[in-house]
């Protein structure tokens, strides 16, 4: 059952039986907004990109991105770079898996970000969302749905974080301004 997430809401990545989950999907999925024009509405195509920044102690270590697929030990990758949004209407764009198991103990949070690499603003998105999906049964598992657009170019979406021995994700839903990840960091250490 799919839990749809309000902005601060943070749900245990606690399987139902105990265990714990070994590996995650982070989708992100969006459409280009229609724009009325003198000819009727027409749409323009939106490049957003999801990253994943990986930290330890509230410093930077890796990252995984549309130019750094996979995280330099492995367990984080990006399944490629979707240039126009709205591919599959409800369906991931783009996604970054996680193999929660293989994560070095020394990263603590990971932030999932999605920027406007084209300088487009979220006021010509709509249907943007992140989700949570079980990797080993494709299960949903949370969804946050970003609310209205707004005259910003990015979105500081998510985290994973450990909490003791397991991982909690936090729905975090934070405009930002950034055509990279680099733009971001300023506003993504206020959320660790």
């Amino acid at each position: 059952m799919t839990v749809n997430m309000t902005k601060g809401q943070a749900i245990s990545l606690q399987k139902n039986d105990g265990g714990s989950l070994t590996a995650v999907r982070m989708g992100l999925g969006w459409q280009a907004a229609p724009r009325r024009g003198l000819f009727g509405s027409r749409t323009r195509e939106i490049d957003l990109d999801a990253s994943a920044v990986l930290f330890a102690d509230k410093q930077p270590v890796d990252v995984v991105f549309f130019r750094h697929l996979v995280s330099d030990d492995g367990s984080v990758r990006h399944t490629g770079d979707n240039l126009v949004g709205g591919v599959g209407q409800g369906g991931d764009d783009e996604a970054i898996l996680v193999d929660l198991s293989r994560v070095p103990v020394h990263i603590d949070q990971i932030v999932f970000t999605v920027n406007s690499f084209t300088g487009q603003t979220f006021q010509e998105v709509q249907n943007a969302f992140c989700r949570l999906v079980d990797e080993t049964n494709g299960q949903e598992l949370a969804r946050y749905t970003l609310a209205g657009g707004g005259a910003y170019t990015a979105q500081i979406m998510a985290k994973v974080h450990r909490n003791g021995t397991g991982w909690t994700m936090t729905a975090l839903g934070n405009p930002a301004n950034g055509r990279t990840f680099q733009d971001l960091m300023p506003a993504i250490l206020p959320v660790l």
